[in-house]
């Protein structure tokens, strides 16, 4: 998909996997629900383990992306929420370097007090814009 991303000289460069804003042409925006680390069997993946629940989470957005033709190429927008930034920041930005190599989505990270299930860590958020 062209995307033009953006970064700003005017602003602080991106302090991680994310760029400050992405532009794209007139498409098929797709709109992925927040997404949790359940597996098929809506069992929780990863209790207590960040790493393997984002890993599990952008395992989850590609399936979602996949049904509408989408790729995590095609992202232009990611929204994180997280139960503890400080604990962890560092890995959802190390499982998101796997899942994103280049041209990376505009990104917000967000900490909140809980999610929908106690042993929930993370969840996110995703548009993706195809032709």
């Amino acid at each position: 998909m062209p995307k033009t991303v953006l970064h700003s000289t005017r602003i602080a460069p991106p302090a991680g996997v994310f760029s400050h804003g992405v532009a794209v042409p007139p498409g098929k925006m797709i709109f992925v629900s927040g997404q949790v680390a359940r597996d098929l069997d809506g069992s929780i993946v990863g209790l207590g383990d960040i790493t393997a629940q984002t890993r599990k989470v952008f395992q989850n957005i590609q399936a979602v992306l996949a049904e509408a033709g989408a790729t995590m190429d095609d992202v232009v927008k990611l929204t994180l929420f997280v139960t503890n930034i400080e604990h962890h920041f560092a890995a959802t930005q190390q499982v998101r370097g796997e899942f994103f190599t280049g041209d990376y989505p505009a990104s917000t990270l967000v900490e909140v007090r809980s999610l929908v299930h106690e042993d929930m860590l993370v969840e996110i958020e995703a548009i993706a814009v195809t032709h």
